[in-house]
């Protein structure tokens, strides 16, 4: 009698796949998962406190909402509009971007898109190709590495932990460099981890990519939220050099309170511009004429509205870092940008919480949300477990109430 033959693993034809593989693969932004878990479980009375999402709590300034209210009433943007955004919108971002960054660009170097997301993944998609790989400074935020692989792309990790202050090295970029090496991706000031890269680090790693010809994605969504002594300095501008090989993405909802408005852009070499202009063509047309409109007010305004903003994320930040590292077996190095504090939490994994032994920091993530009724978010989350990321762009009295409740809990782990 023969031995039975193991049976060959079924794949599944075309017409049985009901989600593609490229699609399938994605997986949910956990930041926004956590978010709306908060705000189900707040909806349904539960006193809830939310640390996931990067939001302010501010509203949008009155004067950019009464612009979109204007906006609504002219007949000119009832119409479709050119597909890279309003030709005043995109000469007031070039103006905006030499006023803030000191980086003269063009109207024609700029594409309007429908926030940060969009542009990052069509900047990925104008330039690679399958195959073509992308250093990923980890922590990174969660999209990055899902635009990567959507534009056929394949992340290279280059981790950094808190002994740095969660910023990466030359030598460790070095190391991850291949053949395959197209882009550096590049974040300064970062979320999860609020790290920010002094000038002479820029520089290093501004050089260090032009040296070996590869592209730079530098995302300056937080560029005017930086505190202390830290300084703002954009790649571009301190490496010129790159110029031609660099791509920024920036956009109005962290400054300006702007979140849901979702007016974001990127400023690049023309043809590349051109490029992503042409794939947003056909994949949105032209970004919401009445949230043009507002971020036209936005960009053209003064940034008296971020400095009182940044106050408050000011003092934020400092409770939070103070509260969090009073917790025995958490280490929280103080953020100098974002709005995020992003603490080791790996000497608590493995101990006894309220009868459970939470092992991994999803299991202690989990554990804080149905014990104490706060949502954080797992560094899984971000490529780096063990870790915890809280946004404190939310009010001073949840906060403080939102971190006093992980204390008494994590009090117990024995």
């Amino acid at each position: 009698m023969t031995a039975a033959t193991p049976s060959e693993p079924s794949v599944q034809s075309p017409t049985e796949r009901r989600v593609s593989a490229r699609i399938g693969a994605i997986s949910e932004s956990a930041t926004l998962a956590v978010d709306a878990k908060a705000k189900a479980l707040k909806a349904a009375g539960r006193p809830v406190i939310g640390f996931g999402a990067g939001e302010p709590d501010f509203p949008t300034p009155g004067y950019i909402v009464e612009a979109a209210v204007e906006a609504c009433r002219n007949p000119r943007f009832h119409r479709y509009t050119p597909a890279g955004g309003l030709p005043e919108l995109k000469t007031a971002i070039a103006a905006k971007t030499l006023r803030d960054s000191g980086y003269e660009v063009d109207a024609s170097q700029v594409l309007v898109t429908n926030g940060g997301k969009q542009a990052i993944y069509e900047a990925f998609a104008a330039i690679l190709d399958p195959g073509d790989e992308v250093i990923v400074p980890a922590p990174y935020w969660t999209t990055y590495p899902e635009s990567i692989r959507l534009a056929g792309g394949v992340p290279v990790e280059v981790v950094a932990d808190e002994t740095t202050n969660y910023r990466v090295s030359v030598e460790q970029l070095e190391a991850a460099r291949t053949e395959r090496t197209k882009v550096l991706l590049f974040v300064s000031p970062s979320n999860p981890t609020g790290a920010v890269y002094s000038r002479e680090q820029v520089e290093e790693i501004g050089r260090w990519a032009a040296e070996h010809g590869l592209w730079v994605l530098t995302d300056e969504i937080y560029e005017h939220l930086v505190y202390g002594d830290a300084e703002f300095s954009s790649l571009p501008v301190v490496v010129p050099e790159l110029r031609d090989k660099c791509i920024v993405v920036n956009g109005v909802a962290k400054t300006y309170a702007m979140t849901g408005w979702r007016v974001g852009w990127i400023i690049g070499p023309k043809d590349v511009v051109k490029a992503a202009t042409n794939l947003q063509s056909h994949a949105t047309s032209n970004v919401s004429n009445v949230a043009q409109a507002a971020a036209l007010a936005a960009v053209s305004g003064s940034l008296e509205a971020v400095e009182e903003m940044k106050v408050a994320f000011d003092r934020r930040r400092r409770t939070i870092v103070r509260m969090l590292n009073e917790i025995d077996g958490v280490f929280c190095p103080e953020p100098e940008g974002a709005f995020y504090a992003y603490p080791s939490v790996k000497e608590l994994l493995g101990k006894e919480i309220r009868g459970r032994r939470p092992a991994t920091s999803v299991e202690l993530a989990a554990l804080i949300l149905d014990e104490v009724e706060v949502a954080v978010v797992p560094g899984e989350a971000f490529g780096t477990p063990g870790y915890l990321r809280l946004s404190y762009a939310l009010g001073d009295e949840d906060l403080v109430e939102g971190i006093s409740r992980i204390q008494k809990l994590l009090a117990e782990a024995k």
